[in-house]
């Protein structure tokens, strides 16, 4: 449940949380993980539904930006042309991208018989970092059948941390890897939510703040030299009426979250952000040219980049406080943030 309740005390903004303090705060949407965790094979797939309905025939608004193009994620060219969605998004390592589109193919063709015979294609949204650290990323362990176990996962209370496409992932040195928080705003007298979900896998361990405080200040610790190599996924969900310029707006300020954690973007860390409002939706088929759409006004918008800082840095910590010790390829080990947390108190 993000990292609100920890027993460390740390507080991270001061907008109010959602229910469970995960992007699935935003009514309809359900994550699920595979996780693949056996001696070098540290890996996995996690998979998020924007809604519980038929996302291809229904399709979201959404928007994506790049902040550092160090990735290999798919289908991001068509969202920024179009303004949609209409595939769930995965989330899996970096060389098993190709599988895990494969497979999210498959999984829309038996949905919608119409794709490729009486319509056009579907663009399939595939995310991924590389686990090479602690995964034997070479072996191509990830299945399609991983793809759809975690498909058929998806719920609203999901875990975090070292779990399916985070399994093998780091971050600023110590365990990191499935990451989530949401915030409540208020707009003309009714409650809406902001939600964020992270695939962590980057930055320091130097640099890694805590809720305003560097953590090396707390932990006696020795953490291995590494480099800032790695990614970062973001993907942030809202029930607010937005337009894709307004979702694009958010991607942005993703980035004030990760640098409240301590990320600079180094030039081997691939930073993408993906942005989806349920409240907006667009009809695969429609007899009508003009649609109807309601938008947020601008100047009403401050509130939502507030939730989305918030949103990002409490996603990265309630990855890394979520996350076990995991020893993995050629012997190696990232350590628990909240394990060594303990060790100190």
């Amino acid at each position: 449940m993000g990292i609100a309740g920890n027993e460390w005390g740390f507080q991270v903004g001061t907008l109010p949380k959602g229910a469970r303090d995960k992007i699935s705060d935003v009514p309809g949407v359900t994550v699920g993980h595979c996780t693949l965790a056996d001696g070098v094979v540290q890996t996995g797939v996690t998979a998020l539904l924007p809604h519980q309905g038929d996302i291809f025939h229904e399709k979201v608004l959404a928007a994506s930006y790049v902040i550092n193009g160090f990735g290999k994620t798919t289908g991001l060219v068509q969202i920024d042309e179009l303004g949609t969605l209409e595939t769930p998004i995965l989330f899996t390592n970096t060389l098993s991208v190709g599988t895990a589109q494969n497979a999210l193919v498959k999984y829309m063709l038996e949905k919608n018989p119409d794709i490729c015979e009486t319509t056009g294609s579907v663009n399939p949204v595939v995310c991924e970092c590389n686990d090479c650290g602690l995964n034997d990323i070479r072996g191509l362990h990830v299945t399609e059948q991983h793809v759809f176990a975690a498909l058929a996962d998806c719920k609203a209370d999901f875990a975090e941390g070292a779990v399916g496409a985070g399994r093998g992932m780091r971050c600023h040195g110590l365990k990191g890897g499935i990451g989530s928080a949401s915030r409540v705003v208020e707009l003309d007298g009714k409650p809406y939510t902001m939600g964020a979900l992270v695939l962590s896998n980057h930055a320091l361990f130097d640099d890694l703040i805590v809720a305003g405080t560097p953590i090396h200040t707390l932990l006696n610790n020795s953490i291995p030299p590494h480099e800032d190599k790695g990614s970062i996924i973001t993907v942030l969900a809202t029930d607010i009426p937005l337009s894709e310029r307004q979702l694009r707006r958010l991607c942005r300020r993703a980035l004030v979250g990760l640098s409240r954690t301590g990320s600079y973007c180094g030039n081997g860390s691939g930073e993408i952000v993906i942005a989806f409002t349920t409240a907006n939706r667009v009809p695969h088929y429609s007899e009508k040219a003009l649609l109807p759409m309601t938008l947020l006004h601008d100047d009403a918008i401050n509130p939502l980049f507030r939730a989305v800082a918030e949103c990002v840095e409490e996603s990265v910590l309630s990855s890394l406080l979520h996350a076990e010790t995991v020893t993995g390829n050629h012997g190696q080990t990232f350590r628990s943030l909240t394990e060594l947390l303990k060790n100190r108190a």
